[in-house]
């Protein structure tokens, strides 16, 4: 089945690296119009004219997510720019996992802003314009830790398990709108994230990675283009009867289905 998704609007947060980059060429190369939000101004220019040289309709929206006046304002500018929107991606966050002992009431603020009220006030902003539509889809990005925490998990866990329960609530409460919501839950993917720490430590980045596989039961990191794969799927023709739904993209690494 063809995924249907020529000239749908896609809008995904924290789209200058990463997954949410990858979801953005996916989506372009499926004939999808993208718009890319990220705080970064240098970074998401770059991604922007990359999608632009490999032949994608986009728009770059430097915004802070954690702003109710930053998220309103992507929304219409997406609008304004792509007529309508049919497929909000929430991707925006960073890895946050320390011991309950060291994690401070900002941390906790910070990452719930982050993770779970921006996703709450994105699909806020986005609801009017699915309704318009006739319908949308939703795609929260989440981790198996959400499902199933670990120790020194903290407060990436708590947000993230906030996260999927919001995944299905909103798809008991929208689906009477035709707007289909899921979270794609992920484990050790391929990251700048990851770049970062390999340069801390001063281990080359692909040793860093293959110590990091040996704790997968695949054996390895997973690319930001295998979770784009099924965000893309979630939001096609070909994902029309799943609402509700938590998909783990981790190589086999969570004890929770």
């Amino acid at each position: 089945m063809q995924f249907q998704l020529e000239q749908k609007v896609a809008l995904i947060t924290g789209g200058s690296e990463g997954i949410g980059r990858a979801t953005a060429f996916a989506f372009a190369r499926e004939g999808a119009r993208v718009a890319i939000a990220a705080r970064r101004a240098d970074v998401l220019a770059a991604t922007a004219a990359e999608l632009r040289n490999a032949g994608a309709s986009v728009l770059p929206v430097v915004a802070d997510v954690t702003s109710a006046a930053a998220v309103e304002q992507l929304v219409r500018a997406t609008v304004a720019e792509f007529g309508g929107l049919d497929i909000l991606v929430n991707n925006a966050g960073t890895g946050r996992a320390g011991h309950f002992e060291t994690v401070d009431e900002a941390t906790w603020d910070a990452d719930l802003d982050v993770k779970l009220r921006a996703a709450i006030r994105m699909t806020r902003a986005a609801l009017p314009h699915f309704k318009q539509r006739g319908g949308g889809r939703i795609v929260n990005v989440t981790t198996p830790a959400g499902k199933q925490p670990g120790g020194k998990s903290l407060p990436t866990s708590v947000s993230r398990a906030a996260g999927i329960a919001l995944t299905k609530a909103l798809s008991k409460d929208l689906a009477e709108h035709r707007i289909l919501v899921n979270t794609v839950c992920v484990g050790l993917i391929k990251s700048a994230q990851h770049e970062r720490k390999a340069q801390e430590l001063g281990v080359e980045l692909e040793r860093h990675y293959v110590e990091l596989g040996k704790n997968v039961p695949l054996g390895r990191v997973g690319e930001a283009e295998e979770v784009a794969n099924v965000i893309v799927f979630l939001a096609s023709a070909a994902g029309a009867y799943i609402t509700g739904a938590s998909i783990n993209v981790d190589g086999g690494t969570s004890g929770a289905v």
